[in-house]
């Protein structure tokens, strides 16, 4: 119940009289005001004020009291810093829509391709899902200012410095991270949707994780598969293994796929990187997927919805007889940032520059 604090009877004070005199230069000045309707609008100013304060601050984020601790600081301290002691664990409850997360590894220079894939996940309805595993404090901080609670990053963070060229030792180190962190957010119950982010959704993917497998992958050869192609894992390639794209997985937080994301880290520890042999994490993921294959139900994704780049982008014929089918669209088979972006730009998949405001991100 609220008491008006001017509702007590009060002895009106003489005409020229003020109860907050500022200065004697004043008082002429205010004479002619009534004081209870001064401290009227000294308390009305307060109450727009804070009313202003609770609309503008702490509805958008009422539906969530944790992420709101962290917009409005932890005692202390700038706001991005807060989200230093963001965890994993409380990004995917933030995100996770009907027990499933879908995650992305991002450092400063892929923010671009970033905004690029979320457009395309976005309009398929899905990027309330997205959690950003930022490689790098100014991802970390970026992300959040823009769309709060959806990036987190999961120390130690990889030299920020570091060129991420495909093959350099930069890059195993970023792509290297990736089974930690989808093994932990298995560990956590959670359905997950791994993406790279020069990838563009042209469909809804989800229709097509049919039944109940542990592990969902896509090929990464550009030869041609009958549309009918079995969903085993194929059969070894020259090298001994498979070649599955580690770029697009699906996991269920089943013992089976947490078995393949321990091997995958296994895995990378025989395989470390070195001058004379320049590793990426995707061998290593075959590996894995070869090693357990008889513990593991795997399934292999339809290459009509699933293509990699060096089938979409180089066989035209195919592209067209397939029209309507593409689903997911990787643009690898290719190096360079201006590269990829120029592709996509030829291919109409470049989305940054004239939908900018349907990301959830806007211009960064």
């Amino acid at each position: 119940m609220t008491t008006n604090l001017h509702q007590r009877q009060q002895q009106q004070p003489p005409p020229l009289a003020d109860p907050y005199p500022l200065s004697p230069r004043s008082l002429a000045a205010t004479a002619h005001q009534n004081p209870a309707a001064a401290l009227f609008k000294r308390s009305t100013l307060l109450f727009l004020l804070s009313l202003l304060i609770i609309l503008g601050v702490f509805f958008p984020y009422s539906g969530n009291p944790n992420i709101f601790s962290y917009i409005v600081g932890r005692g202390g301290g700038s706001t991005d810093l807060k989200w230093r002691d963001y965890t994993l664990s409380e990004a995917a409850a933030f995100v996770g829509k009907n027990g499933t997360v879908i995650v992305c590894a991002v450092s400063q220079p892929y923010l671009p391709f970033l905004n690029n894939w979320l457009i395309s996940v976005a309009r398929r309805g899905h990027h309330e899902k997205v959690l950003v595993i930022a490689e790098d404090y100014a991802t970390l901080y970026r992300v959040n200012r823009k769309w709060p609670g959806h990036a987190v990053l999961v120390p130690p963070a990889p030299d920020a410095q570091t060129a991420h060229k495909f093959g350099s030792q930069g890059f195993f180190n970023f792509t290297s991270r990736r089974p930690r962190h989808l093994l932990n957010i298995l560990e956590l119950g959670y359905n997950v949707m791994y993406n790279d982010v020069d990838m563009v959704w042209v469909a809804d993917p989800f229709p097509y994780l049919k039944g109940n497998h542990d592990v969902y992958f896509t090929d990464d050869m550009a030869a041609v598969k009958p549309l009918d192609h079995p969903h085993d894992l194929p059969p070894p390639g020259k090298k001994g293994r498979t070649y599955i794209c580690s770029c697009m997985i699906f996991l269920r937080p089943t013992d089976g796929a947490k078995l393949v994301m321990k091997k995958w880290i296994e895995e990378l520890k025989d395989q470390p990187w070195s001058k004379t042999k320049k590793s990426n994490d995707q061998p290593a993921f075959n590996w894995a997927l070869n090693k357990t294959a008889d513990q593991v139900d795997l399934y292999l994704l339809p290459q009509a919805a699933f293509p990699s780049g060096g089938l979409y982008f180089k066989n035209q014929t195919w592209a067209q007889e397939t029209k309507g089918m593409h689903v997911i669209i990787h643009n690898n088979y290719i190096t360079g940032f201006e590269k990829k972006i120029k592709r996509f730009h030829e291919f109409g998949l470049w989305l940054v520059d004239d939908y900018i405001n349907e990301s959830p991100l806007g211009r960064l």
